[in-house]
């Protein structure tokens, strides 16, 4: 069995890396904070001191972390993954993290000698639970091709895609990322205005839901739109760092993004207003109160 050392159980990672205990793969996790390994231990992992200790113990590294800085320092700190792997070992990163960073990491993993996988994810808590993620990969297929074992234990078997050999998943990810991220703006604006209107607010997302313009995000912010429920499965603040990495992407490549540049000061608005924290769907909020609406 594949030895494994996970890095980064957050609220996506640790169901992540539960699956592949719950699967038998031999498993060492590492989290800052040491209480969240605890049920992974339960399930048979150990959980080293140091991010060094597991790199050492492990064949292939994962990595489900915050943002650019945190993935740098585990990956190239003195004390991180690449000082401490063996030559041969492979690392995965299933963060979402820049293109920039992203070539940076591959340039550092070619000189240890490591493979190194891009693996972002799409899907929420409720899939990382599940097993049903889709996930986008890049990098050596020939080291996709042998770990895809691991992949299809965290993602549907059918929505687990290989798209290139360099930082192809990354630029994936940040569009898919947009477009969602947009698809929410769009859903508030129109809302509010049906609202203003006189329209039945449920029946409204429904017709909606089922029209032209019904989607899988739309559908499964269903409950969130007619409950007005902002409970975050992912928070606007979240989303204003991700917009941040496309736009950053956009200009380094001279790809004009007009839109999402727009969008990114939606996300700053939420969060200068205390929404920072709800659901990046809750800027349905934002607008009602913007709109004379709120009751």
């Amino acid at each position: 069995m594949k030895k494994i050392g996970w890095i980064g159980l957050g609220k996506m990672g640790h169901p992540m890396a539960m699956n592949l205990a719950e699967k038998g793969y031999e498993l060492a996790v590492y989290n800052r904070t040491k209480s969240k390994t605890a049920e992974l231990v339960a399930a048979g992992a150990t959980d080293p001191d140091s991010i060094g200790e597991v790199a050492e113990q492990s064949d292939i590294i994962i990595t489900m972390v915050s943002d650019d800085t945190a993935l740098e320092a585990i990956a190239l700190d003195p004390d991180g993954v690449f000082a401490n792997a063996s030559s041969g070992s492979t690392f995965i990163d299933m963060s979402t993290v820049s293109p920039v960073l992203s070539e940076k990491i591959a340039a550092a993993a070619e000189a240890k000698g490591l493979n190194y996988l891009r693996a972002p994810v799409n899907g929420s808590v409720i899939q990382a639970a599940g097993a049903t993620l889709v996930i986008l990969i890049s990098g050596p297929k020939s080291a996709y091709e042998e770990h895809l074992d691991i992949f299809q234990t965290m993602g549907d078997n059918e929505k687990i895609f290989y798209t290139g050999s360099t930082e192809q998943a990354r630029y994936l990810k940040l569009s898919i990322n947009m477009m969602v991220g947009v698809t929410s703006i769009m859903m508030a604006e129109a809302l509010a205005l049906g609202e203003s209107g006189g329209l039945e607010w449920e029946q409204m997302v429904d017709i909606i839901r089922h029209s032209a313009v019904g989607s899988p995000v739309v559908n499964y912010k269903e409950q969130t739109l007619k409950n007005r429920d902002y409970t975050p499965a992912f928070t606007a603040t979240q989303m204003a760092k991700d917009f941040d990495l496309m736009l950053d992407a956009g200009k380094a490549g001279n790809v004009p993004l007009n839109i999402a540049s727009l969008v990114r000061q939606n996300w700053s608005a939420m969060i200068a207003t205390g929404r920072g924290d709800f659901d990046f769907f809750g800027y349905l909020d934002l607008q009602e109160e913007m709109s004379g609406l709120k009751k």
